[in-house]
């Protein structure tokens, strides 16, 4: 008898606790599957995407040719695309965008140099918003860049990895794009000075 009612009572525990855990946030959660990333929209609201959902694209509507190959970031669904030249290879990347739209920067450029191991200095503007920040960081796992760099014709510009997994599939950049280390070092290779980039 007190068996069945110490059973009854975990029972009811257990249903009363999972229904206030179903009303709390979720945020340390799986709810799409292995790869739902949280991202943030600002401080007071929390937006989840899977990176899986991101759909495959046709280069076609984006580029008149894919001379040199055509890199193609999406910074509405923070996905990074790239076709070769000869359309064997075609690669989808989950990517950091801009924190803010004053941030971002939108239209047609090329990748104009290739670093490995790169160093970072700050923008003045960032300087001026984080005076903190050193005017300096080396290569390395410090360094905001990642292990590798395509720098675009845009001043300040790049599309680079990052150490801070937590950056990606999320607004966090302060006008890059960022790509997990292991997926900028292929890009990397898969690139040239002059492949074509158009951010959407």
């Amino acid at each position: 008898m007190t068996s069945d009612i110490r059973t009854a009572w975990n029972r009811r525990a257990f249903l009363a606790g999972s229904a206030a855990m179903m009303g709390a946030p979720a945020f340390a959660q799986d709810v799409d599957g292995p790869e739902t990333v949280e991202t943030e929209r600002d401080v007071t609201t929390t937006v989840r995407r899977n990176i899986s959902a991101f759909r495959k694209l046709d280069w076609k509507p984006y580029f008149s040719n894919l001379r040199n190959g055509a890199i193609l970031v999406d910074i509405d669904s923070r996905a990074v695309h790239f076709w070769s030249e000869d359309e064997s290879v075609y690669k989808l990347y989950p990517s950091s965008v801009p924190l803010t739209e004053d941030l971002t920067r939108r239209g047609r450029t090329s990748v104009v140099r290739k670093v490995e191991g790169p160093s970072w200095r700050p923008t003045p503007s960032m300087l001026e918003r984080n005076p903190e920040w050193p005017a300096y960081v080396g290569p390395g796992p410090d360094n905001p860049l990642g292990t590798h760099a395509l720098y675009l014709s845009w001043t300040y510009y790049r599309i680079h990895g990052t150490h801070d997994t937590r950056k990606i599939g999320r607004r966090s950049s302060n006008g890059c794009v960022g790509l997990y280390n292991e997926h900028i070092q292929e890009l990397f290779a898969l690139t040239k000075v002059g492949t074509q980039v158009l951010l959407i």
